[in-house]
């Protein structure tokens, strides 16, 4: 059986994502930086007003307002940041 589809309403959310059994996503400096303009990019890319964030060697928090119904697509693409770093071990 198939996953109902997530509900997304335009306002205000507060977003957590943490590394697989506490596990460092951010290494280092530039991997904070890239983050940021990840989300920057993004951000302005689907009308994401990013109110408030904070990153943590092995989470994130971010303080997000959407006006349109694109949380799920803005979230896969900051998510891709990880893929980065599973490329990079390789």
């Amino acid at each position: 059986m198939a996953r109902r589809p997530r509900i997304e309403l335009a306002g205000y959310y507060h977003i957590v994502s943490r590394g697989v059994n506490k596990m460092h996503i951010f290494r280092k400096i530039d991997d904070y930086e890239y983050f940021e303009e990840l989300m920057c990019f993004y951000a302005k890319s689907y009308g994401v007003i990013i109110h408030n964030y904070c990153l943590m060697n092995n989470h994130y928090h971010l303080l997000i307002e959407i006006t349109q119904e694109n949380l799920s697509k803005f979230m896969r693409r900051i998510s891709s940041y990880r893929e980065r770093d599973i490329y990079a071990e390789c």
